[in-house]
């Protein structure tokens, strides 16, 4: 039985605490491979003094949701827990283990499907869910979209847009 849920939160998160619910008591666990995004200092040449993360409530984790669930069709994962953070957002807050922007935890049979199904969940979150990013830079605000290289990424797995 598969152990997926999805959060879109303000408040941080304790990411060895996630990842450890994936396999606990579970034998049928072999792998749990994971992502945990950060926000940089820096991006485009720029200094980044903070980002906000603005979602719809309601939309975003039913998208997150749909996301997980294509992963779940083309891996036989046993578990996944996604966590996206939105709000106002500081570089390098706490230690570089919080997962200040996504985590995506992935729990299968073999290593070679919790990688691909985590690395699948990021290239759709990056490029499909309903988040929008604003960096703030000591010379103001900017929006933020997705990259030439996050939609080459997401495209590569063959299947059309949420």
């Amino acid at each position: 039985m598969a152990n997926i849920s999805v959060s879109v939160q303000a408040e941080d998160f304790d990411p060895g605490r996630e990842i450890a619910l994936l396999s606990e008591g579970r034998t049928d666990v072999g792998a749990v491979a994971s992502l945990i995004g950060l926000v940089r200092d820096m991006n485009d040449g720029s200094d980044i003094t903070d980002m906000t993360l603005e979602h719809y409530p309601g939309m975003t984790g039913r998208a997150l949701e749909e996301i997980v669930a294509k992963a779940s069709s083309r891996w036989p994962i046993r578990g996944a827990r996604v966590i996206h953070r939105y709000g106002r957002l500081l570089p390098g807050e706490r230690t570089v283990l919080v997962a200040v922007a996504v985590a995506v935890a992935v729990a299968a049979a073999h290593r070679g499907e919790a990688f691909l199904a985590s690395e699948f969940i990021m290239d759709y979150l990056k490029t499909q869910a309903p988040f929008w990013k604003k960096e703030n830079t000591p010379e103001g605000g900017r929006w933020v979209d997705a990259r030439g290289s996050d939609q080459a990424a997401q495209a590569r797995w063959g299947h059309e847009a949420l």
